[in-house]
């Protein structure tokens, strides 16, 4: 039974635990480290990093950001998303995603919500898939682009 899944902002209470997170082997060159992604998150005003705790421990780490487009109506792109090792195969990475859509659909005037991953990542295409992101494209790092219209 999976506990309890939230998201979190990343804090100076818990910015160490989103850090030391750890992937497969296998899995470290699909996705940025947290500690890039936080860093890179202190010079994006747009970005929104949050833990993934499973009660009271931080589990997962996912960012996100939101844009005005120009028709004033918004638009959320999942950039990063992780689920430590120790935790992956026991629900946490599809309550944390599920819990990621909610937390953006509540905001005002989004349309749609795009999310990338490695096209290496097959596990990647048909997990997102299930929450029915579709393919788009694939952007200029050649990741693949998975969009999910509201």
């Amino acid at each position: 039974m999976v506990k309890r899944v939230k998201l979190a902002d990343v804090t100076e209470d818990n910015w160490e635990a989103v850090v030391d997170l750890e992937l497969d082997e296998a899995q470290e060159d699909l996705v940025a480290s947290n500690a890039y992604s936080l860093a890179e998150s202190k010079f994006d005003p747009d970005a929104r990093p949050r833990a993934v705790y499973a009660g009271k421990r931080v589990v997962g780490f996912l960012m996100y950001e939101v844009r005005k487009a120009k028709d004033k109506s918004r638009k959320a792109s999942i950039y990063r998303f992780m689920i430590d090792r120790k935790y992956q195969g026991k629900g946490y990475g599809r309550e944390a995603l599920a819990r990621a859509l909610d937390e953006i659909k509540a905001i005002p005037r989004m349309r749609k919500i795009t999310i990338r991953y490695m096209a290496e990542n097959p596990i990647a295409k048909s997990f997102y898939g299930s929450f029915g992101f579709v393919e788009v494209g694939r952007d200029e790092d050649d990741e693949v682009i998975a969009e999910l219209k509201l």
